[in-house]
C-alpha cells in the first residue's frame, strides 16, 4: 500500500486537564487516509466525532500522537497553515461565506487564498463565466445570483456557495462537517449529490460526519463508526458495501 496522504497516530485530547474533571475525548486514534478516500463518519453524540475534525484541522492540538501529512510531521502545524492545504465545510451554512460580498466576491475570494495580496483590480469580470459555471454545477439557481450578497441567499444556496469555496482549489483534504445537516431533506439531497460529483470528478480526499445513515452507506468507499473516542469499525470494498441500514442501526 502507498504512503497515506494524512495520518493520525496513537492521538489523544484531553478536556479540564489538570482538574477533577478532567477527561479523554479521543482515546488513542489511528487513522490512515489515503489519496481518493472518501470516508464517512457516524457515531452518537459525544462520540468524537467533531473533536477528530478540529485535530486533523489543526484548530485543536492533541495531547499527545503524532500527526503526518504526506509522511511529514505536521503535529502542531497551526491551522492556518493547514489551510494551505485542507478546506472544512461547517453545519452552518452561515460559517465559511462573507455576508456582505456577493457569490462572486466570495468565489474570487476563495480562488485567491494563500496568494500574496498585490494592488491589482479584483478581476470579476474576467472569472465570472468560470464562476457561472462552477455554480451552475449545484444544480439550485446560484449562477444567477452572482452578484447577490451573500446574506441573501437561501440556506441551501449559501451551503452550496460554501462547498464550492472549499474546493475551488482542489484542496488534498477536505472535511464536510455535517454540511447538509441544517437544510431540508431535498436540499440536502441535491447538496449530497453535488458533493459526490464533485468529489468523484476532481478526485478529492474527503471525510465527511453525517448524521444520515442512508448518506454514510451511499457515498465514500469507507465508513468509521467512533464510539467513545475510539475508531470501533472502519468499513471498507465489500465489508462496505454489504451493509445495511439495520446493520449501522446496530453499531451506534
Amino acid at each position: 500500500m502507498t504512503e497515506p496522504i494524512f495520518a493520525l497516530k496513537d492521538i489523544k485530547t484531553l478536556v479540564n486537564r489538570n482538574t477533577p474533571n478532567e477527561s479523554m475525548i479521543l482515546k488513542g486514534i489511528n487513522l490512515d487516509i489515503q489519496a481518493g478516500d472518501f470516508i464517512t463518519i457516524i457515531g452518537t453524540n459525544g462520540a468524537g466525532k467533531s473533536t477528530l475534525f478540529n485535530v486533523i484541522s489543526g484548530s485543536l492540538l492533541p495531547d499527545s500522537g503524532t500527526i503526518y501529512y504526506k509522511g511529514k510531521n505536521i503535529t502542531n502545524l497551526t491551522a492556518e497553515k493547514r489551510s494551505r492545504f485542507l478546506s472544512r465545510v461547517f453545519q452552518d451554512p452561515k460559517l465559511g461565506t462573507a455576508p456582505r460580498m456577493t457569490v462572486s466576491e466570495n468565489l474570487l475570494l476563495a480562488a485567491r487564498r494563500g496568494e500574496r495580496r498585490r494592488l491589482i483590480p479584483r478581476g470579476l469580470k474576467l472569472h465570472r463565466e468560470e464562476f457561472a459555471a462552477l455554480a451552475a454545477t449545484m444544480h439550485n439557481g446560484l449562477e444567477k445570483r452572482l452578484d447577490t450578497f451573500t446574506e441573501n441567499l437561501s440556506g441551501g444556496q449559501r451551503q452550496a456557495l460554501s462547498f464550492l469555496m472549499a474546493t475551488i482549489k482542489r484542496p488534498d483534504i477536505l472535511l464536510l462537517d455535517e454540511h447538509t445537516a441544517a437544510l431540508d431533506p431535498n436540499t440536502s439531497a441535491h447538496l449530497m449529490a453535488a458533493t459526490n460529483n464533485r468529489i468523484t470528478q476532481d478526485h478529492l480526499t474527503a471525510l465527511m460526519i453525517t448524521h444520515h445513515l442512508e448518506d454514510a452507506l451511499r457515498y465514500g468507499n469507507r465508513l468509521l463508526v467512533l464510539d467513545n473516542g475510539k475508531i470501533i469499525h472502519d468499513f471498507k470494498g465489500a465489508a462496505k458495501t454489504d451493509l445495511t441500514l439495520s446493520d449501522l442501526r446496530k453499531l451506534i
